[in-house]
């Protein structure tokens, strides 16, 4: 008799567990998107630029992700750069951050590959002319060609909801030197500079005054770099590829890049060759 209660507690327990795994399972593989309800983001503010010391975490000199290495860079003066931007919402909500703190999809926030952490930016959508500042506390996005990861009232102040990416400015804020054009003012309003005629944002998502270079790759080995260099050649006729020496503290890397390229057209073309065989690259502005 003990024997059998014991197997049926036993039997218990087991669909307990089962039901917990396969529930948290179905938690963490739920698609990203928009909170359950309305946002009112005009009663939002945008982040207010102040100095703070460096993240506990999130900071290392160097990191790997998919088996690709990114380098932290050791401060954000004078960064800008233009590019693609998306956004990241409701499934990553209450979860860690890569510098300790909570991810809000309410706050003004993003994520960035390689700024340090926080860096204050003024994000520009270049298809509209609305500008945020956002204070960067992750790290991301790890997507082919994309340069910032805004939170979900963040991209929907910017108006980028509907098409999920934009094309946008991305410029650091130095708290003791704010920008001229910045829209950052004494009370913080969410107001913007005017907007300019249409017709100069069309040129601005198809023409980039600033080069554009797709990183393609990055090695240790030269050897490998110039291989894929010849590989690349077969591709991508049109433009050049270069080979650059990056040196790190430990070690140093040769980066594959074609560029420069001036049409944003071409350089998506360009990217949806190289995907088609397999070959994924990293867009990056000169400014």
């Amino acid at each position: 008799m003990f024997r059998f209660h014991r197997a049926r507690w036993l039997f218990y327990l087991l669909c307990l567990f089962s039901f917990v795994l396969l529930n948290g399972c179905a938690t963490k593989g739920h698609r990203d998107g928009p909170p359950p309800y309305d946002v009112d983001v005009s009663r939002i503010p945008d982040a207010v630029p102040k100095n703070e010391p460096r993240s506990k975490y999130g900071n290392l000199a160097a990191y790997r992700v998919y088996g690709k290495y990114y380098y932290t860079m050791n401060s954000s003066k004078n960064y800008q750069e233009k590019g693609i931007a998306s956004w990241y919402g409701s499934k990553f909500h209450a979860q860690r951050t890569s510098s300790g703190e909570r991810y809000n999809m309410l706050s003004m926030t993003a994520a960035h590959k390689t700024l340090p952490l926080p860096t204050y930016v003024q994000v520009t959508n270049l298809a509209n002319g609305k500008k945020v500042v956002v204070k960067v506390n992750d790290r991301g996005p790890f997507a082919a060609n994309r340069i910032i990861d805004l939170s979900y009232v963040a991209a929907k102040k910017l108006g980028m909801l509907g098409h999920g990416t934009a094309y946008v400015d991305v410029k650091a804020i130095d708290p003791n030197h704010m920008p001229s054009d910045s829209i950052f003012v004494a009370h913080n309003t969410n107001t913007y500079h005017p907007q300019p005629a249409p017709q100069r944002f069309a040129m601005a998502a198809s023409h980039s005054k600033s080069p554009v270079y797709l990183q393609v790759g990055a090695f240790r080995s030269r050897a490998y770099a110039e291989k894929l260099k010849v590989r690349l050649r077969l591709l991508v006729s049109s433009h050049p590829i270069v080979i650059t020496k990056m040196a790190s503290r430990s070690k140093q890397l040769y980066r594959v890049e074609i560029g420069p390229i001036r049409d944003l057209k071409m350089a998506d073309s360009i990217t949806r060759r190289l995907k088609a065989k397999g070959i994924s690259s990293e867009r990056k502005t000169i400014v």
